[in-house]
């Protein structure tokens, strides 16, 4: 446990929080799936040899689109300016998942929404605040505090529900870490109170109606950091509902863990895989061909167990099928 507890404490601290560092460490990922050397891999059992918190991160490994290049500092709205946002782009989030970061954007520009991604802003520091390490935690808030100009913004956008509830509780974190300081406190809080998740946001804001086909049979999972933390569940739903041909089927038991919970893959793994396995049951049952999630995390344990369970299905974020929509383009195979 001694090795594997500073193991993954230099990876939840070291690596996870810089996008940088994480593209770097994917690059001989990308290559093994590109080439298909991870399938021999698991074919003849050589990940079972690695140690304990690696195997698991080889196992969560969701398959890697091609690295986007950076977003601009501005992106004009498309037609009439409704709004100003800032984007957060996250760091496992850019990392891994650059695809949702650029669908949000395009997304918030079909929308009308001038879109501001400051360069300067780092991780949430939700993975420090939860195991503990509350100075860094503090460090990255006050790091984002200054990167985005929020007095400027309607909106402060956030597409990972974990880092949304991280985000939006900057201002009551501050006053338990650095109640002393008061205007920190209050401009912390200014902060959190201009930052909305993607489907909140376009919900008031009033979406635009995607016009484009696709005809898919998906199923919705409720991220807890959506759901529970931030009472978001119907929003998802109705942009969903807009898109022509999308045939949304109930998920049971949906606002039930997939097992992810931050980090409580590579720190909880048996609790972890008992409910990864419990929730691919309930999406096998509803016999479709997607499942729609609006957090990070969710989608690599839900990939994993579908994976372990060998049927793959397409896992998306409710923002890629409203992009692909609005786009006239077709879903993967």
């Amino acid at each position: 446990a001694g090795s594997s507890g500073w193991l993954g404490r230099k990876l939840l601290y070291g690596l996870f929080p810089s996008p940088g560092r994480m593209r770097v460490a994917l690059l001989p990922a990308r290559l093994m799936q590109r080439l298909g050397l991870d399938r021999m891999m698991d074919a003849v059992g050589l990940n079972r040899i690695m140690p304990g918190i690696l195997r698991r991160m080889y196992d969560q490994l969701p398959v890697l689109q091609p690295a986007e290049s950076p977003l601009p500092t501005r992106l004009p709205a498309k037609g009439r300016r409704r709004a100003r946002v800032g984007l957060f782009t996250g760091c496992v989030a850019e990392a891994m998942f650059s695809h949702i970061n650029r669908a949000t954007a395009r997304v918030l520009q079909e929308n009308g929404c001038e879109v501001v991604v400051p360069q300067q802003q780092v991780c949430c520091g939700a993975i420090h605040y939860h195991s503990g390490a509350s100075d860094p935690a503090m460090q990255l808030a006050r790091t984002n505090l200054d990167a985005f100009d929020h007095d400027d913004l309607d909106a402060i956008i956030i597409n990972v529900a974990g880092c949304g509830s991280m985000l939006k509780d900057y201002g009551h974190i501050g006053q338990e870490l650095v109640g002393g300081e008061t205007g920190l406190v209050e401009r912390l809080g200014a902060f959190s109170s201009k930052v909305q998740d993607i489907c909140e946001f376009l919900v008031e804001l009033g979406s635009v109606k995607p016009s484009g086909e696709l005809s898919l049979r998906a199923t919705y999972h409720d991220a807890c950091h959506l759901c529970h933390a931030q009472g978001i569940r119907s929003q998802p739903r109705q942009l969903l509902n807009m898109i022509p041909g999308l045939k949304l089927i109930p998920l049971e038991e949906s606002e039930i863990c997939c097992g992810a919970a931050g980090s409580y893959t590579l720190t909880q793994p048996e609790m972890a895989d008992r409910l990864g396995v419990r929730k691919v049951g309930h999406i096998f049952a509803t016999e479709v061909q997607a499942v729609i999630v609006g957090n990070v995390g969710c989608s690599m344990q839900i990939q994993a167990h579908l994976r372990r369970a060998g049927r793959p299905l397409w896992v998306a974020h409710p923002i890629e099928l409203l992009d692909l929509s609005y786009r006239n383009q077709r879903p993967p195979a």
